[in-house]
């Protein structure tokens, strides 16, 4: 008798390279969960089919970085916003630019559509949110009330509300009929990066990178519940179809949450590292993440997930099918919401728009849309996808077959698994791990692999380190085999020269925790830079930067003038944590710094404001000079090109 094959409850789907440079971001198709579109620092977006190796379609037109893509419900047409705030609208059916949209000053950071009328909002880097109709190819109306980048933005699903998310702490509500701001959610001690709507009731929920998950009454615009505890950042959540909780993206792990109470129902280990969107399909919930031009694909088996019930106490992995438990009574707490039968009438007009706002279509709309392209990477995928023979079935096809899951076996098994047979040509194959190649237009030689001027953060391999550096350089006439002792004795070479950095490094961090022990913030700090290394500064700065309260004036004279070092160095770890502090210096000072140094003289002799103002003094002068390396790096591209430019805006009140 055979014996029963176990399977697994989240595995790795594929992973491809989607540009050929870094991707900046991405979405996956909510209607049918095997749709997924990619925007990357080369102006493209691409379209992909879940777990199919090659591209669909190549969209271009942007001319620069893609930094927010959005797919409509139908998954009829996509949105994509770039560095230079300019929108495009693509028909994905008819494979060509639908729209191009104008009027934000700065990158778009977040993008929706309306889930009835042929509306897409926008937020941006320069606080505004936008309202646009695709037929009329205007802005209906601009929402003000952030104070930093819109980093979220989601229609509720009446269509009658929208939710935003901003980098100052706060979820904002408005209402699209009366065209005003309904309600503030303030709460949130960081930047809050994501919000959701209840798929019935009148609620939201909200994630920030403070760690934390809120949950909001939308009746009596109140908090309903806070989960704390969060193991990273909070970038991705949505609610299960029924409404019955809530699933959270965290760092290498899905969480399950309820809400009243707050509890969580389930932890399944899923190694995805920082996953960027999630959707559900075929009680499946897919995963997508990316890092630099790699984007890679999970499914965690539902079926095997408690969504309802006790609280897990550890993360779960079962090896047994968990019985799906009923759900609660549905007896909903609140309101809900009521869809209308056909499509929304328009948000009204409440203010008359711009010349620039409602342009009608000029000789340069129809030049830029002749610029724009829609190349067909693979014909029999787009024709499947887009294409429907009859108008009855609707676009992409819904695939009533979930993801098959590998074995929970040994690497030998998988492997034997993993050869193909005639009787997989009708499946889904196993899932393979290897990178495939992003599919190229014109092949051309290789060019050599140079060092990166930026040495990433995370990366897979040393940078500039080759094996062949640590064994005997061997004459290819002699062929004299390698001895181990020579070999060893090659490896230690560099050993005690290591061993005495790696020393040298830990007594500089005893000095300056001795004296952080005694509670002396400033001391601690120019005993870090007394030291002369940038790699103390930085261990000590992502301290510092984590409590912004331990920043002081006197703390800024010190700083200011490793920050301007960091912001130059080659290490991207060295440069974000630079960034990090100057963004908390001139949120918190600049202001202070401007005001002190336009005041009038004071009359008679009062020491303290003397000193003040020579520390404002000192300040500004050091920010002048940063300013002009912030200014021009701010034309970089991906992550560092937007930090810079970020700042750069912040800086404006220097100039």
């Amino acid at each position: 008798m055979a014996t029963p094959v176990v399977t697994k409850t989240a595995w790795k789907l594929q992973e491809i390279v989607a540009h050929a440079s870094n991707v900046s971001s991405l979405v996956l198709g909510k209607g049918s969960g095997r749709l997924l579109a990619t925007g990357g620092d080369d102006c493209r977006v691409n379209l992909w089919s879940i777990n199919k190796p090659n591209c669909i379609m190549s969209l271009t037109g942007h001319t620069s970085p893609v930094e927010s893509v959005r797919l409509n419900t139908p998954e009829e047409l996509i949105v994509a916003g770039s560095q230079s705030g300019s929108i495009r609208v693509w028909d994905l059916e008819a494979a060509k630019i639908l729209r191009t949209l104008m009027g934000h000053k700065a990158n778009i950071c977040s993008l929706d559509f309306h889930p009835y009328g042929e509306f897409v909002a926008s937020g941006s880097q320069d606080t505004n949110i936008k309202l646009w109709d695709i037929r009329r190819k205007g802005c209906v109306f601009r929402y003000r009330g952030h104070s930093q980048a819109v980093r979220c933005l989601r229609f509720s699903p009446d269509g009658k509300w929208l939710a935003s998310a901003a980098d100052d702490h706060t979820v904002k509500l408005w209402d699209l009929t009366a065209g005003k701001m309904m309600s503030e959610f303030p709460g949130h001690t960081g930047p809050v990066n994501v919000v959701e709507f209840h798929p019935n009731e009148y609620l939201l929920a909200s994630g920030s990178s403070d760690r934390t998950i809120r949950f909001w009454d939308l009746e009596k615009f109140q908090v309903v519940s806070c989960i704390e505890g969060e193991p990273g950042p909070v970038r991705s959540v949505l609610f299960n179809p029924d409404g019955c909780c809530l699933y959270s993206g965290c760092q290498d792990s899905l969480r399950v949450y309820g809400w009243e109470p707050e509890r969580c129902f389930d932890v399944v280990l899923v190694n995805w590292g920082k996953v960027a969107d999630l959707a559900i399909c075929n009680n499946q919930l897919i995963g997508v993440a990316f890092s630099q031009s790699n984007v890679s694909s999970y499914v965690v088996d539902l079926t095997r997930v408690t969504r309802t019930g006790t609280v897990a106490q550890d993360p779960v992995q079962d090896s047994q099918p968990l019985a799906q438990q009923p759900p609660l009574p549905s007896v909903p707490l609140r309101r809900i919401y009521e869809r209308p039968g056909t499509a929304c009438s328009k948000p009204q007009r409440v203010k008359q728009n711009s010349e620039s706002e409602r342009r009608s279509p000029s000789s340069e709309d129809e030049r830029e849309e002749r610029e724009s392209r829609a190349e067909i990477q693979n014909a029999e995928d787009y024709n499947e996808i887009f294409q429907p023979k009859n108008s009855i079935s609707r676009t992409p096809p819904r695939r009533s077959e979930p993801f098959p899951a590998p074995p929970e076996d040994d690497t030998a098994t998988a492997k034997e698994a993993a050869k193909p047979s005639p009787a997989m040509d009708t499946q889904f194959p196993v899932p393979n791990l290897e990178v495939l190649p992003w599919p190229q237009v014109a092949t051309s030689t290789p060019a050599p692999k140079a060092e990166p001027a930026i040495i990433p953060a995370t990366r897979n391999e040393p940078i500039g380190l080759k094996a062949s550096d640590f064994l005997p350089a061997v004459k290819v006439s002699q062929q004299t085999e390698l001895v181990d002792e020579d070999a060893m004795s090659q490896i230690r070479k560099g050993h005690d020269t290591m061993c005495v950095v790696l020393t040298s490094r830990h007594k500089n961090l005893d000095t300056v925790r001795a004296v952080w022990t005694t509670g002396d913030i400033k001391t601690s700090v120019d005993s870090a830079v007394a030291i002369s290394d940038l790699s103390v500064v930085v261990d000590l700065l992502n301290i510092v930067n984590q409590k912004a309260s331990l920043w002081k004036l006197d703390l800024c004279t010190t700083v200011l003038p490793q920050i301007e070092k960091l912001l130059q160095s080659k290490y991207e770890s060295y440069v974000q944590t630079g960034c990090t502090s100057l963004k908390l210096i001139l949120q918190r000072f600049l202001p202070l710094i401007t005001d002190i140094l336009a005041a009038p003289p004071s009359v008679g002799v009062d020491i303290s404001r003397e000193e003040r103002l020579h520390k404002c003094r000192l300040c500004y002068k050091q920010l002048k000079s940063i300013s002009g390396l912030v200014k021009s790096k701010s034309g970089l591209s991906g992550r560092h090109g937007s930090a810079f430019r970020e700042l750069h805006l912040l800086m404006a009140s220097l100039d």
